[in-house]
């Protein structure tokens, strides 16, 4: 397992197009969507919607990890890796847990890094950092999990990026993260709560006001983490299928 981390950590890290997915785009997306829609407010008002512009997009793009999670099974599987793994000792679950550490630590990294980015260039509040802590850990896991769950399942790196554009953007807008919640038509609110980007959208700036109740942390956190465990069992129910289709 501490091989397969390794490995894979190596091959991230030199990754020119995940680094731009990961830490610029979002930034660029954060930097233009506040200028747009803080251009002719008041100073008040400007400090709520930078408030809800950072943790919005940076859960919106924690999501596009699902792309380079995708497309990592896949290279293994077509050049050959997987197969020659299922000749070694090594237990799947190993190999499975090992890539999902390695997604999960960068996912971590990226929401730190944009939150920083926020604090020091808008200078938004963190009232409840270890609350922030808690909710990044377990959007992290819930992110990862769903991955994971996806990677085995797809069979394309384009079916990969369809399904992830389909997690990422209708979550986003049906999620509260482009448009206030509460400005959203009812029956949409209602289908807004079933996503974990709404949980941790909301988690995350009552967190960052201080706001947030541990009911409501206890809540967000049961959302993100359900999701995050049952994409690990899907992923972990599905590799058999996935070996089958490297050997073949």
């Amino acid at each position: 397992m501490k091989s397969i981390f390794t490995l894979e950590m190596r091959k991230n890290v030199q990754d020119k197009g995940l680094v731009f997915w990961t830490f610029i785009l979002p930034v660029i997306f954060t930097v233009l969507f506040i200028s747009i829609f803080t251009a002719t407010v008041e100073e008040q008002m400007k400090a709520e919607v930078i408030a809800s512009i950072v943790p919005g997009y940076t859960v919106m793009f924690v999501f596009f990890i699902i792309i380079s999670m995708g497309t990592s099974f896949i290279n293994d599987r077509d050049t050959g890796w997987i197969a020659r793994l299922a000749s070694t000792p090594l237990p799947p679950l190993k190999y499975l847990i090992g890539k999902w550490l390695t997604f999960s630590l960068i996912v971590l990294i990226q929401i730190i890094v944009l939150q920083t980015f926020g604090k020091v260039v808008y200078t938004i509040p963190i009232e409840q950092p270890i609350f922030l802590v808690i909710l990044a850990i377990a959007l992290t896991l819930c992110t990862t999990g769903i991955g994971l769950a996806i990677s085995v399942i797809i069979r394309t790196n384009n079916m990969g990026i369809a399904v992830t554009q389909i997690i990422a953007l209708v979550g986003a807008l049906i999620g509260g993260l482009w448009i206030p919640f509460d400005m959203m038509p009812a029956f949409l609110q209602k289908i807004g709560t079933v996503t974990p980007q709404y949980w941790a959208h909301d988690g995350f700036k009552q967190a960052m006001t201080g706001t947030l109740s541990f009911n409501d942390l206890f809540r967000s956190l049961g959302v993100l983490l359900g999701y995050g465990i049952l994409g690990l069992v899907v992923s972990f129910v599905s590799y058999p299928a996935f070996l089958q289709r490297a050997k073949n």
